[in-house]
């Protein structure tokens, strides 16, 4: 059977690319991988309707007694494989089409790593850092109430995301076990380590870009030492993926946060570096690198390029400036589907988000078992665990994309979606 049948639109009919941002990205992507599908291609519409969509009103009452409120989200993309499993953002920029996107991406993600997940996302549109900590706190908690409904260690388990941390994580854990009447670890990831949380959680998903880098790396025949790195974003991806390629004798020679882009084509310092953000919140004056203008990072001579920060940074208009050889998706959506064909066409090997970032859901499995079983493991074992799958799923991905001559990208959509659609298919429909 084909599909879509009839010539019918992939797309359903409440919604049109133009104009939904990151959702758009992601039903682009989708529509790519149909024609690999095979017989599950009469399934694939399931990939661009979410299951299920929440917006909540967050309202609060700020310090100086005004009532301020809030929009949240949290969207659960496809459960067939298990529960919804997903990040919380909270950013001034969230839309429903970015946590759309989001949640689509982590159903690939959980599959493509082969982790008994469906995916999910949430967040709200508020700036954090305009809030005092007992504000933070109560919009946490107000939110977390609001999808209450939805969330539970057997249904949908958050995760931190952009500007949410092992605190943020703590209070959802505790708001929904007050609801609830009973303590519930399980319900989120991300924790403190003193409730229930992972060793090795926090350096997860930057672990698991080194090792798919690696891996990357060795298929084109080079060696880690004294290659040059570029990266975008120095929170937990992309600084602690900056200080395992330095650590392994790699050269990181451009960065690029929120605030500056730094470059030195020797090598940055960067656990001077790291110092320096810790102490100060960003890399801007920090002395022993020069800084450069946005735009000529993406123009930093280096042989891996690095984007950990938000979606649709490598677009048309830059994508064909990229001097590197490999780009490692360390956020998730940075890359347009106009920029994905131009780094093909130039012969860019682009390690997907999908696959690339996948290390941080990867420790939240182990944390949400670990959980369940009361028994905890050393973060030798969770580090070595973490290798082992990221370098399987790699490797896997790497053999259909030679097989079926495609992207890395097109490649691990095909595995994820089938497997994903697979579920859907020994399911079946109910009623």
């Amino acid at each position: 059977m084909s599909f879509p049948p009839s010539g019918a639109p992939l797309l359903p009919s409440y919604l049109h690319v133009d104009g939904l941002g990151p959702w758009a990205t992601y039903l682009q992507q989708v529509e790519r991988v149909v024609p690999h599908l095979g017989h599950l291609a009469r399934w694939s519409e399931t990939l661009s309707r979410p299951k299920r969509a929440l917006i909540v009103d967050v309202p609060i009452e700020l310090d100086n007694g005004c009532v301020a409120h809030f929009e949240g989200y949290r969207v659960q993309h496809n459960l067939s494989r298990g529960p919804g499993k997903g990040g919380i953002r909270f950013h001034q920029d969230v839309t429903l089409s970015e946590v759309m996107a989001l949640s689509g991406w982590m159903s690939i993600k959980n599959a493509a790593v082969n982790v008994p997940y469906g995916g999910a996302k949430g967040g709200v549109r508020v700036d954090p850092s305009t809030l005092s900590r007992g504000e933070l706190e109560r919009v946490t908690r107000r939110y977390t109430s609001e999808i209450n409904l939805l969330i539970g260690p057997s249904k949908d388990i958050p995760a931190p995301d952009v500007n949410t941390n092992e605190q943020i994580m703590a209070w959802m854990m505790d708001t929904y076990s007050v609801n609830s009447g009973a303590t519930a670890t399980g319900v989120v990831t991300g924790k403190p380590i003193a409730l229930g949380g992972s060793l090795g959680r926090r350096e997860a998903t930057g672990r698991g870009v080194f090792t798919v880098a690696s891996e990357a790396m060795h298929e084109l025949g080079l060696a880690v030492p004294g290659q040059r790195v570029a990266i975008q974003g120095l929170g937990n991806v992309g600084g602690v993926s900056a200080r395992l390629f330095h650590d392994a004798g790699a050269k990181v020679v451009a960065v690029q946060d929120h605030c500056v882009s730094l470059y030195k084509g020797d090598g940055i310092d960067i656990p001077r570096l790291l110092e320096h953000v810790a102490e100060h919140g960003s890399a801007q004056g920090f002395a022993d690198a020069e800084v450069i203008d946005a735009a000529q990072f993406w123009q930093a001579d280096c042989e891996i390029l690095i984007p950990a920060a938000l979606e649709g940074q490598l677009n048309k208009d830059n994508a064909r400036q990229i001097r590197a050889k490999i780009v490692i998706e360390g956020a998730n959506g940075p890359t347009t589907p106009e920029a994905d064909d131009i780094l093909f066409d130039r012969n860019i090997l682009v390690v997907p988000d999908v696959l690339a970032n996948a290390g941080g859901v990867t420790v939240s499995y182990f944390e949400w078992v670990q959980d369940f079983s009361s028994f905890f493991w050393t973060e030798e074992e969770i580090n070595h665990r973490l290798v082992k799958i990221m370098r399987e799923a790699f490797h896997s991905i790497w053999q259909v994309a030679q097989e079926k001559s495609i992207s890395l990208r097109t490649a691990a959509f095909v595995v994820g979606c089938s497997r994903i659609l697979q579920a859907r298919e020994l399911r079946g429909l109910y009623p």
